[in-house]
């Protein structure tokens, strides 16, 4: 079941203007982001200051996965986050991230068929969405790095249980709070964290029918 699997990313500008992260991004990314595009996540660094850097959509990207071997990890269930060994050892070496975009998408079938709907936050051009990340060793001996957003059950969340097909599972992104940022970012506890794996209140999100490309 594909969710939560697209969004808007923050503009360059904001990572300094919204975030306070250091941007050591380096280009440009997309305007749109799927699995394995390019896109700037937030950090600590070994001083505890926000740095973005760039990374792919999804934990493993295609291009690490096993031969004939094909999974996706763009989301990471808070119920399986501890156990799925796709997940587990960022969780519990605390390699949290935040996720800055300006608003994601999921599909609405309230009209009965697929409609692409954005959701965000009221007042906030920009937030940031709870998430992990692992860093790769290149065969040149380069770094690279991959994040993943972290979802919890929407059924009974007055907004998120409003999309995907009727029937399924409802799931939501955590939208971590501003105030919030710096706590979860240096929590190394993993019980701890869990703590912060909340709905976001749905009186503050909103969300209405993406504009239809031309």
């Amino acid at each position: 079941i594909f969710m939560c699997v697209n969004y808007t990313p923050t503009r360059k500008d904001q990572l300094a203007d919204q975030f306070h992260a250091m941007d050591r991004t380096g280009n440009e990314w997309e305007s749109e982001i799927w699995q394995d595009y390019a896109a700037p996540f937030i950090t600590h660094d070994a001083l505890k200051r926000r740095q973005a850097q760039r990374g792919t959509y999804g934990l493993i990207p295609k291009a690490k996965l096993p031969p004939g071997k094909r999974f996706s990890t763009m989301n990471a269930r808070a119920e399986t986050i501890a156990e799925l060994s796709s997940f587990a050892r960022p969780w519990r070496t605390g390699q949290r991230c935040l996720i800055p975009m300006q608003h994601f998408y999921e599909p609405n079938y309230e009209s009965g068929a697929a409609v692409r709907w954005q959701i965000g936050v009221e007042g906030c051009s920009d937030f940031a969405v709870a998430g992990l990340y692992k860093v790769w060793d290149e065969a040149d001996g380069s770094a690279s790095f991959s994040f993943t957003q972290i979802t919890i059950n929407a059924d009974q969340h007055p907004l998120m249980q409003r999309f995907h097909r009727p029937g399924d599972e409802k799931r939501g992104l955590v939208i971590i709070a501003e105030q919030d940022y710096d706590d979860w970012l240096s929590c190394s506890n993993p019980e701890m964290a869990r703590a912060f794996l909340q709905h976001y209140d749905a009186d503050a999100m909103w969300a209405k029918a993406a504009p239809v490309a031309k």
